[in-house]
């Protein structure tokens, strides 16, 4: 069995994936599959820019730093993982990515990097929720982390 965990770099994320690291310490026999999904180029990007090859680089390197810490985490516990960094918007490629490779679920974390802490799911996790073919996971970040 596959689980796909989302890492966008937020404490949230972290916390999702805690969440399932706790669930295979536990027995849970999976692997897992940490995917990150960086935005797409702007129009503006690419027009300033002239250098779309460039601008994927740039965001292939930056999913990748995202997703460094989660691979060591995941590593240190000597679980198998694949990781992916993706571009797209990420509420339809995290679906897509769990067909892809698939995982049996999804996990993430409530509030993703662009929702403001306090408001409630953020609406890449609304999105998924409504749809994905597995069951989503949602984790929330304990009440201190939250108040930070």
């Amino acid at each position: 069995m596959k689980i796909l965990v989302a890492i966008d770099g937020s404490a949230a994320s972290m916390q999702a994936l805690h969440h399932v690291l706790g669930l295979l310490h536990g027995g849970l026999r999976a692997s897992l599959v940490l995917g990150n999904v960086q935005q797409p180029p702007s129009l503006y990007e690419v027009v300033a820019v002239h250098d779309v090859a460039g601008i994927e680089a740039m965001r292939a390197a930056a999913g990748a730093d995202l997703l460094a810490a989660a691979e060591a985490l995941v590593e240190a516990r000597g679980c198998d993982y694949e990781s992916e960094v993706a571009g797209g918007a990420p509420q339809h490629v995290l679906v897509e990515m769990a067909e892809r490779y698939g995982a049996a679920s999804i996990v993430l974390g409530a509030q993703g990097m662009g929702t403001r802490p306090g408001v409630g799911l953020g609406s890449v996790v609304l999105d998924v929720l409504a749809h994905s073919k597995v069951p989503v996971t949602v984790v929330p970040l304990p009440a201190f982390a939250a108040d930070a």
